[in-house]
């Protein structure tokens, strides 16, 4: 049997398009079990709900699709799938509402819009018959069978998850919710619960957070029946869909308490209502009691760290009131460093999950920078330091690491407060020292806390000059891979906070290479714990510094699949570290060029002069990008795009926009790129984040969008997001490679639709534009009036065209008379386009130059037929528009221009020129202008 969850649900697949849909059910089952990934537990849930409508088992299939919703709520597959099988099972108005999620999402599927309009038609004639939809939905005795059914321990499988379904949907109407409540609900709901099945737990909780959503006076009373230690003791549990739903449910009934979201007050429940603060502050106290309960699990108190990451630091700074962090700081705070002091390796360690201590140390960081005043961070650091204090004895070895653990864990949450402990007497000595003990467990810590603290410059020369030479020893001597691992990664990161790779070039005589390979070898190593495996990922950031090291890394497949597996779990500095190495990977970092004058001046004098290594050519670049693609790379940075903005800092942000723009760099690998995602992910790139992370990924954006169809890279409204970053790079101050594909993804959008025009003119480009096309660079001219012409389809556009005291018109009819076919060619479709829309530019085109007829008649005789046949529409609009100004035309030589094209003998290949002269002449002849002979 396979044990991998990924081919088993290639098998089912496989399975599935093969019509099998019972051996289809049977590998997506095997892979939930075995899967621990959300998003692919997700995908799980959705292929097996299609299984289930192929067999016509809806109930199952809702069901699938729910759990597939809860993971991804705008799961598009899994709302289309949940519809389908609520239309079946008779839930119209339900199967509506998930059908009008997904046309909302893609308003352009025909699918979607076929669906509403026969889902709305049934609706309408079942209620037109008597409203017996509605009593289906609202019927006290239908509440009440539901609950038979879940709680009758004979019922049939299949009718238990029915009613579950059921009841979690009619939680969530508004009415439905209403009539649970009113028929002794919460305690029938409080009895599943009690049952100890998980699939009925489920049900109730996700029934209750429907209840619980948007009305506070239910909400409050749900909370007094439940308990909050009920509902703490339930989002400890050591199963994680139950965790996470109860959390979920935990978190609606926050945001009401807090006043979230739209309240509805029904008259009995006002008396419900008590005081928000005490509860909220008793919510807090209670998750703060679960950081430091052994009865908790993991993924429990992964949870509770994650609901006052969400809900206590301010979300706004701009808003006065900070008291739920003071709050916490003075309740729980002992409590947090409490967490990040844990030793996993250690026996009497809380249960932890790979991700708990960081996710606590972030949660310092927020309280930290949630505080307003000095006297409020002293107060802080003096309780950090006071507890750490109290946990430093010589005689208790075990003790005194847990203190060093918890400045560790200080050190990756709050810069200042981090640097401010490490200045504590004795704390850094008891780092080095720890370091030459005989214990692994302390040579462990040590090592970890010494990485960390080498980050902060001010202590990173007593750290090279103390610790550089344990860490080597530790390394050579140590069989510990745990052990060994770090001792690398420090060298390597004691090296960068000196500004010199000493301590690493000692070690390695000069190479890199063998160190390198020794990271990759753990990267791949499955037998060592993710938590070692993630230092390597950070060996490797940098150790891809040198060429030779980068070039062996992208050829080994396994490593880099090992690195991008590692970027999806939620880590700040991995996700960091991951970043810089494919930043070093793809060379998209900044370099400096290097003056001729001054290599040759340096070189007479002797200086030394730094070369480019063979390995950082053009060449050996992009064979290492075709490769990363090739290895899945897009798919892994946009994993590490969705992750939690506490992960996700604007300095990975930005080292993922370069890496972004170096895989865009080949126009062919675009196609790739847009497919795996790319494209969305980019987009809020280039909206947040550094100031050069968002302009790198604005250029990105800007190269997909030139060549890309908008409607299949930005599906439904997203395209309209990407408008704004393409524009930014016009600016002046952007260079001229960003500024011409800008123009040209503009020039790709503005002929999509008219919806896109406004949208281009509502962000003010148009000026942009118009300089642009002033340029004496040729290709930024050329396509700055590309962009025009397509612009100039918009009626906002003609008239700023129309209005007096502008030369717009006036730049449009000498572009036409450029000496460069392609400006030509844009010039002269956007001056046809206006002279055909707006006959007032007709008579305003004699007016703006003197050389206006020389340039019609240069268009008219033009040897390219694009520009010809442009030429000869203007004449045909002019002509149309006035007799005195087609009389005024007749009289000069562009008669005689239009009669020879109008002579000549029909040819397919030009047919569309030769009858856009005979359209003038048969004008003029309407006119009186010319006799019919003039046609012969």
């Amino acid at each position: 049997q396979m044990e991998d969850p990924i081919q088993l649900k290639e098998e089912g697949n496989k399975y599935f398009q093969a019509n099998d849909y019972e051996k289809a059910v049977q590998s997506y089952t095997q892979a939930m079990k075995l899967n621990k990934e959300k998003a692919l537990q997700a995908v799980l849930y959705r292929n097996r709900a299609a299984c289930f409508l192929k067999k016509e088992e809806y109930a199952k299939a809702a069901s699938d699709a729910s759990r597939a919703i809860d993971i991804n709520a705008s799961d598009i597959k899994a709302l289309y799938r949940r519809s389908q099988a609520l239309e079946k099972l008779g839930k119209l108005d339900q199967a509506f509402k998930d059908a009008q999620k997904c046309a909302t999402i893609e308003p352009r599927n025909k699918n979607f819009q076929e669906t509403l309009r026969r889902l709305g038609a049934n609706i309408q004639e079942k209620v037109s018959a008597g409203g017996a939809l509605r009593v289906q939905f609202s019927t006290d005795s239908r509440v009440q069978k539901m609950f038979e059914i879940l709680l009758d321990e004979n019922s049939e499988k299949e009718k238990r998850e029915k009613a579950a379904n059921n009841l979690i949907v009619l939680g969530r109407e508004e009415a439905g919710a209403e009539r649970i409540f009113q028929n002794n609900g919460v305690s029938l709901l409080l009895q599943l619960i009690e049952t100890q099945n998980a699939e009925l737990i489920l049900a109730a909780v996700r029934t209750l957070s429907g209840m619980c959503a948007g009305h506070k006076a239910r909400a409050t009373a749900i909370l007094h029946y439940l308990g909050i230690d009920n509902i703490c003791m339930w989002m400890s549990v050591d199963n994680e869909e139950i965790s996470l739903a109860v959390c979920n449910l935990l978190q609606t009934i926050t945001d009401c308490l807090l006043g979230q979201g739209k309240e509805e007050h029904h008259g009995k429940e006002e008396a419900v209502v008590l005081d928000t603060k005490k509860d909220l502050r008793t919510i807090t106290l209670r998750l703060l009691d679960m950081l430091v309960s052994k009865k908790v699990s993991g993924q429990g108190r992964d949870r509770a760290l994650n609901l006052l990451n969400k809900n206590i630091p301010r979300k706004d700074l701009k808003d006065q009131d900070n008291s739920r962090t003071i709050f916490v700081v003075d309740n729980g705070l002992k409590k947090i460093l409490k967490v990040v002091g844990q030793i996993p390796e250690l026996p009497e360690c809380l249960p932890l999950t790979e991700n708990t201590q960081l996710t606590a140390s972030v949660l310092l960081n927020k309280l930290y920078d949630d505080l307003r005043c000095d006297p409020e961070r002293d107060n802080y650091r003096v309780i950090c330091e006071e507890y750490i204090k109290s946990k430093i004895d010589p005689q208790d070895m075990d003790k005194t690491l847990h203190a060093v653990q918890m400045v560790s864990g200080v050190l990756q949450g709050p810069f200042d407060l981090g640097n401010k402990l490490l200045g504590m007497k004795g704390i850094m000595e008891m780092m080095v020292s720890l370091c030459g003990s005989e214990r692994e467990i302390d040579q462990l810590v040590a090592v970890e806390a010494l990485i960390h603290a080498s980050t902060k410059l001010s202590r990173a020369t007593f750290i090279i000059s103390n610790g550089v030479t344990l860490l080597k020893e530790i390394y050579k001597k140590t069989k510990n891979e745990k052990i060994k691992i770090r001792a690398l990664v420090g060298l390597c990161k004691l090296g960068s906070a000196g500004g010199t790779d000493y301590g690493l070039r000692q070690f390695a005589e000069g190479s890199t290479e063998k160190l390198a390979k020794q990271c990759r070898k753990w990267l791949c190593n499955t037998s060592i714990d993710a938590r070692t495996r993630k230092w390597a990922v950070e060996g490797m950031a940098y150790l891809t510094f040198d060429a030779d090291v980068k070039d062996d890394f992208v050829e080994d497949q396994p490593a880099l699949q090992a690195m991008f597996e590692l970027a999806k779990t939620s880590d700040k500095t991995i996700l960091y570290s991951v970043a810089s190495a494919l930043v070093n990977c793809t060379n998209s970092y900044d370099t400096k060029e290097l003056v001729p004058e001054l290599v040759q001046l340096a070189k007479f004098s002797k200086q030394h002069v730094p070369e480019e290594h063979p390995k950082d050519k053009k060449d050996f670049v992009v064979k290492r990008v075709k490769r990363l693609l090739k290895a899945g790379v897009v798919s892994a940075l946009v994993c590490m795009v969705k992750a939690d903005t506490a992960i996700l800092t604007d300095q990975s942000k930005e080292l993922i926009a370069r890496v972004f723009l170096a895989l865009c760099e080949d126009p062919k690998d675009r196609g790739t790129i847009v497919a795996q995602g790319g494209g969305k992910a980019l987009i809020p790139l280039a909206v947040e984040g550094t100031e050069v992370g968002k302009i790198k990924a604005s250029h990105a954006l800007a190269k997909i969008a030139a060549i890309s169809n908008p409607d299949m890279a930005f599906p439904g409204e997203r395209v309209y997001e990407v408008v704004r970053p393409l524009v930014r790079l016009l600016d002046t101050e952007r260079d001229g490679l960003q500024n011409y594909e800008a123009l040209l993804a503009l020039t790709n959008f503005s002929g999509r639709s008219d919806k896109l025009r406004m949208k281009i003119i509502k962000e003010k480009a148009l000026p942009d534009i118009e300089n642009y096309m002033f340029e004496n660079h040729d290709q930024l001219r050329q396509a700055a009036t590309e962009c025009m012409c397509n612009l100039v389809v918009n009626k906002e556009v003609q008239e700023r065209f129309v209005a007096d005291g502008n030369d717009r018109l006036k730049l449009v009819v000498l572009l036409c008379g450029e000496d460069d076919e392609k400006v030509q060619v844009a010039a002269a479709g956007a001056l046809a386009m206006l002279t055909a829309a707006q006959k007032k530019l007709c008579s305003k085109m004699t007016e703006v130059t003197t050389q206006w007829l020389e340039i019609l008649q240069r268009l008219c005789l033009h040897d390219n037929m694009k520009v010809q046949h442009r030429g000869l529409v203007i004449t045909f609009n002019l002509i149309s528009a006035d007799k005195e100004l087609a009389k005024k035309l007749v009289e000069t030589e562009l008669l005689e221009i239009l009669t020879y094209i109008g002579k000549q003998e029909d040819d397919p290949e030009k047919q569309h020129v030769i009858n856009a002269a005979r359209d003038c002449l048969t004008k003029c002849l309407d006119y009186g202008l010319i006799k019919p002979l003039s046609r012969a």
